[in-house]
């Protein structure tokens, strides 16, 4: 039974608890920055407007993946992980002289370029573990990786909030340059070969295409993606519904925040489960299940009378929602050429995560000028139709992961 248990197959592969244990160290500071950050420009102008500049500061960078990918192609991932934790501590430190308004360009520099080097750290570190971890562990690993993150975003902003009460925004930074040290110090200790990829004759445009050319033309990662970013759009249009189905409730407004936890404390669950479900299931029918979960989580989300009810919605839409993410990340670090794994793990993440900005955006205007309980209905039925995207063979025929040629070298433009 542990045999096959997502928590143990991976913590007893050394390398996969390395990465693991990384992942969730830098996490952690990135999650408590985010919270304290706003509240420091708050404290320091009282405008809520600025204070939102801080996420729009770490997130905007995610819309340049596909420039940004090739960077992760280069050379050797290790060195350059290590680079990409040690280089964020060095720039955090620098906050230690925002004392006024008038230095918080620097804290704005500074969280975009962070949130830059996330991007690239995220499709070195994808490329990397598709080399380190065993293919059968990779759906593992990722959805504990999920396990993990969603589990800092319910810890770490309350750890960073504390900090920032008690000695101020300076501590912050420093606890966060602290914890990309601490990730640093975890990546040195990998235990990977990497042989030094053959230098690329290709433009840099040319290197941007390859990535999505390859994620656009492959018949099994196509779908993939855009269901994933197909069900974010979604489910950001229903994020701002949430403070309608609270008031529906005739709760106060911070009774959202236990939704958001039992939104989260599902994301967790699914994370320990994503491993067997996949090797069970496959990619797409992962992913299609955790769609129609959503789906029914969301309409059954509109007719809830009672806050229990509310909260199993929560926690199954946390459930559902990740399971096309993982299964879509997995597939990307199974099929992929090494040679193009950083720019086309960067390309899938703009193309998933990105339409959540859009999805936000809308839904802030239509929850404003249609009934939430329709409109909740609506973007259930609307999940379902995102179905027909994973129809087709579930496995492509693997690219060759061994080839470490990329079609630039091949081709040179």
């Amino acid at each position: 039974m542990t045999k096959n248990w997502s928590v143990a197959r991976v913590l007893r592969d050394r390398d996969a608890a390395l990465y693991l244990a990384a992942s969730t160290v830098s996490g952690f500071g990135t999650s408590a920055l985010w919270l304290a950050s706003g509240v420091w420009v708050k404290d320091l102008t009282g405008s809520n407007g600025l204070a939102a500049l801080c996420a729009l500061a770490l997130w905007v960078p995610t819309l340049l993946g596909p420039p940004l990918g090739p960077l992760a192609d280069l050379g050797r991932r290790k060195p350059l992980l290590v680079a990409l934790n040690l280089g964020p501590a060095a720039l955090l430190l620098t906050l230690l002289t925002v004392d006024s308004a008038g230095r918080l360009w620097l804290l704005w520099a500074v969280l975009f370029l962070y949130g830059a080097a996330s991007v690239v750290a995220d499709a070195a570190e994808s490329a990397l573990v598709a080399a380190a971890v065993a293919p059968e562990l990779l759906g593992d690993f990722n959805g504990l990786r999920m396990t993990t993150t969603e589990g800092m975003k319910l810890v770490a902003p309350l750890a960073g909030a504390g900090v920032y009460a008690a000695y101020g925004g300076p501590a912050v930074a420093l606890l966060d340059a602290a914890t990309f040290g601490c990730a640093a110090a975890l990546y040195a200790c990998v235990r990977v070969r990497e042989e030094r990829p053959r230098p690329s004759t290709a433009s840099w445009r040319a290197q941007t295409a390859e990535g999505a050319r390859f994620l656009w033309g492959h018949p099994g990662l196509r779908p993939l993606v855009l269901a994933g970013g197909a069900a974010l759009l979604l489910s950001g249009l229903g994020g701002p519904l949430v403070y309608a189905v609270v008031e529906g409730l005739g709760r106060s407004p911070a009774f959202a925040g236990t939704l958001y936890a039992a939104q989260g404390a599902g994301s967790v669950v699914v994370g320990l489960l994503s491993g067997p479900a996949l090797r069970r299931l496959g990619e797409r029918r992962f992913a299609a299940y955790g769609i129609v979960l959503t789906a029914v989580a969301v309409a059954a989300q509109a007719a809830a009378s009672s806050e229990s009810v509310a909260l199993v919605c929560g926690a199954a839409i946390g459930t559902g929602l990740p399971c096309v993410l993982i299964a879509a990340l997995t597939a990307v670090q199974r099929e992929t050429p090494d040679a193009l794994l950083g720019r086309v793990t960067a390309t899938a993440g703009t193309l998933m995560y990105a339409p959540t900005a859009v999805g936000l955006a809308a839904g802030a205007g239509l929850v404003a000028l249609v009934p939430y309980r329709p409109l909740l209905v609506l973007l259930a039925l609307a999940r379902l139709a995102v179905l027909p995207l994973l129809r087709g063979p579930q496995r492509a025929a693997s690219a060759s992961r061994t080839d470490a040629r990329s079609p630039s070298d091949a081709n040179p433009a």
